[in-house]
């Protein structure tokens, strides 16, 4: 699929961008993010490693319009994943990521 990131553009499959990306380790997710296999990279991280180009060069926007009509997931920074809090009081959700004190051997 044609695609123009950075005002250059790029023919990307699918195929291609997996792998590109087999063997890079993802760095910490602070922003928009894409799925790729079982992994989230950021997606100025999969623009570098696909286009070749400095992150500087693109927008995340790009990207992800391209990542997501090629069949990938994408998220945008303001999607926060949160862990369900199954109707626990806020004090009980804090001692259970706190974890109980017999766990931490007291």
């Amino acid at each position: 699929m044609r695609c123009v990131i950075a005002r250059f553009p790029f023919d990307l499959t699918k195929s291609g961008v997996l792998t590109s990306m087999k063997g890079v380790k993802p760095e910490a997710v602070t922003g928009a993010s894409v799925l790729i296999g079982r992994r989230h990279y950021p997606v100025k991280q999969v623009g570098e490693v696909i286009t070749r180009q400095d992150r500087r060069d693109f927008t995340a926007a790009e990207v992800t319009r391209a990542m997501t009509r090629l069949g990938f997931t994408c998220r945008s920074g303001q999607e926060a994943v949160a862990a369900p809090s199954y109707g626990l009081t806020p004090l009980e959700a804090a001692s259970a990521l706190l974890g109980s004190p017999s766990s931490l051997g007291m």
